[in-house]
């Protein structure tokens, strides 16, 4: 496996390629596993920018947030602002909310960065909380409260109607230049948005400002005693961080233009802390796997049912089908979170690094086979020359 830390730039290029490569042809390798339809692929691609963002925080820096869908939801509201007022495309709306979740992220990163640990989270909490709430309640005139954001036909849509694009009597769909953003098109277009935002965190892995961050996690103290200022840095990751959620909140619009509160709520925040852990927080493939693995448990795990169940072991005698059904029944389906919370225990328990780290072990597992290999055959050759 490549290290992003130590790769030289013709191996980063070597793995934007392969990552690329990876991440456009999903509804073809994702078959087999029943996760190749677009709606799915849509989450993949969206929540993998959000942890994707939130690593570069906590991953890099240790500093743990529990307030990152407070920015997921601004970044929602925001393009869905831009769809009624401004046009239905894309890429407005995807500006729109990535700036306006990082205006957010400048507030709350200048209070809850003077502290730091517990207090830190608790105060990012705090923030996220609030701003659900004002969403729900008190900010209805611009939040639709319960109800949440939606698109309508009389919405003034200032830039379509400057270029001559006409409202139609059904309800408009975001696009990029005529191109729907529902479908296989929506996920090519979110896919598209995560390379870039992909390889831009690899830059930041690379980079000294990269660097930096580590040092800030390994002791903050310690490099405060060396002259350095760690607030401007942590300010800035801060910013990068709730502008990449706000960027994913964008991104749901675009896949479905509407945007609520709910989206705000903590357990969307504790969401993307178990995807970032569960696949290897301060790695970059890491939290890509992790989102990738709960949004499949989420949405496949969950569909399965007692008849499918039966289905599947109808070769058994009914009497042992119905036991096996009813045995794994407790953990698909609704009790898929179990399974989850099984997963993600072994996965602390065992593997403290994360998903990244037993991939890891198995490549180093593999090259000391070869090299055990190598020498082997080495050591015969040499022994037959000599005899």
């Amino acid at each position: 496996m490549i290290n992003a830390n130590l790769a030289s730039p013709r191996q980063d290029l070597i793995y934007m390629l392969v990552f690329s490569a990876v991440i456009l042809t999903m509804p073809l390798w994702l078959q087999p596993f029943g996760a190749a339809y677009p709606g799915l692929l849509q989450k993949f691609m969206i929540f993998g920018i959000l942890a994707i963002g939130y690593n570069l925080l906590f991953g890099l820096t240790g500093y743990l947030s529990f307030g990152h869908a407070a920015f997921l939801g601004i970044g929602s509201y925001a393009a869905v602002w831009s769809f009624k007022l401004l046009s239905m495309n894309v890429i407005p709306a995807i500006i729109f909310g990535t700036v306006m979740s990082g205006l957010f992220a400048v507030v709350v990163g200048y209070v809850c960065l003077r502290r730091a640990g517990i207090y830190f989270a608790i105060l990012t909490l705090a923030f996220a909380q609030m701003a659900y709430n004002l969403a729900y309640s008190v900010l209805t005139p611009i939040t639709n409260g319960e109800t949440g954001l939606q698109l309508s036909q009389q919405d003034p849509r200032i830039l379509d109607r400057m270029f001559g694009i006409e409202a139609t009597s059904s309800l408009p769909f975001p696009n990029l230049f005529g191109i729907t953003s529902a479908g296989f098109y929506g996920f090519y277009i979110c896919a598209a948005v995560m390379i870039i935002v992909f390889f831009i965190a690899l830059r930041i892995f690379r980079s000294s400002f990269g660097l930096k961050l580590r040092a800030i996690k390994s002791n903050q103290t310690r490099m405060s005693y060396t002259g350095y200022n760690t607030r401007p840095f942590l300010m800035t990751t801060f910013v990068i961080s709730g502008m990449y959620a706000g960027l994913a909140g964008s991104l749901m619009a675009v896949t479905d233009p509407l945007a609520g509160a709910e989206r705000m709520q903590w357990t969307a925040s504790g969401e993307v802390v178990l995807m970032t852990i569960l696949g290897g927080a301060g790695t970059l493939i890491g939290p890509l796997l992790g989102a990738g693995i709960i949004k499949y448990f989420e949405n496949i795990f969950s569909a399965f049912n007692e008849n499918m169940l039966m289905d599947a072991f109808s070769f058994l005698p009914d009497w042992m089908a119905e036991g096996v059904a009813a045995f794994l029944g407790l953990f698909v389906g609704d009790g898929w979170h179990l399974t989850l919370g099984l997963v993600f225990m072994l996965i602390v328990i065992f593997l403290p690094g994360g998903m990244m780290e037993g991939l890891q072990r198995i490549w180093k597992l593999i090259r000391h086979g070869r090299h055990k290999r190598d020498h082997q055959s080495k050591s015969q050759q040499a022994s037959a020359e000599e005899a």
